[in-house]
């Protein structure tokens, strides 16, 4: 049974109105973290009512979660678009290193929400189902770009999926992350336009040579 026009606009609304919220809220928990946000502050900025959006999403803890599954799907969206089919494995595995120093360079309340819910030891993400398996995509990737690499023999350096994605977060998450104690510290701002295409590059050759042995003792 097909549904009607009416049904469609009202799934429509209210697919948007969904979208609004997370939104919002998404830049509500990152900005005061999850102890820290209030609902009726989001519904505020919605020009909506607690109520709505406790219609939607059911608790502040859900609504919570429901942002960190959108950011974490972002990501993993981002990662996707990697083509191993048609990209050699040094390329492949510098692409997906320099996409994610884009995503999280562009997504910077992205790395806000991982701080956070990393205070709270992982334990609204512990209680999501769709984040359980959200990381097995990108692993997936990883592990047949290494695959491929040892293949060639392009990559002669042992290290597996984790490894790998650890790496490539590690710098581009690092960068956002801790931009104001290092440059407090050291008197640069990492992340700056002027430094940009350098870390960039920095990180996609940090990982290429890594894998392919690059300064290895003899």
């Amino acid at each position: 049974m097909t549904s009607s026009p009416a049904t469609a606009e009202r799934r429509r609304d209210a697919d948007r109105t969904r979208a609004e919220i997370l939104d919002v809220a998404q830049r509500e928990f990152a900005r005061y973290g999850y102890a820290g946000a209030r609902v009726d502050e989001i519904a505020a900025r919605m020009r909506t009512t607690k109520r709505m959006i406790y219609y939607y999403f059911g608790s502040k803890e859900r609504l919570y979660i429901a942002v960190l599954e959108k950011a974490y799907s972002e990501v993993r969206a981002v990662e996707r678009t990697v083509d191993v089919e048609h990209l050699e494995p040094v390329e492949a595995i510098r692409t997906l290193a320099e996409l994610t120093f884009d995503h999280h360079d562009a997504h910077r309340d992205f790395i806000k929400l991982v701080a956070i819910e990393n205070i709270h030891q992982a334990e609204h993400i512990r209680k999501s189902e769709v984040l359980a398996n959200l990381g097995a995509p990108v692993l997936d990737l990883i592990t047949r770009i290494l695959e491929a690499g040892r293949a060639s023999g392009d990559f002669v350096t042992e290290a597996d999926a984790i490894d790998v994605h650890m790496m490539i977060s590690a710098f581009c998450f690092f960068r956002v992350s801790n931009q104001h104690t290092f440059g407090a510290l050291f008197g640069r701002d990492m992340t700056a336009p002027e430094h940009r295409d350098r870390l960039r590059r920095m990180v996609g050759e940090m990982v290429v040579g890594y894998l392919c042995g690059a300064g290895r003792r003899p």
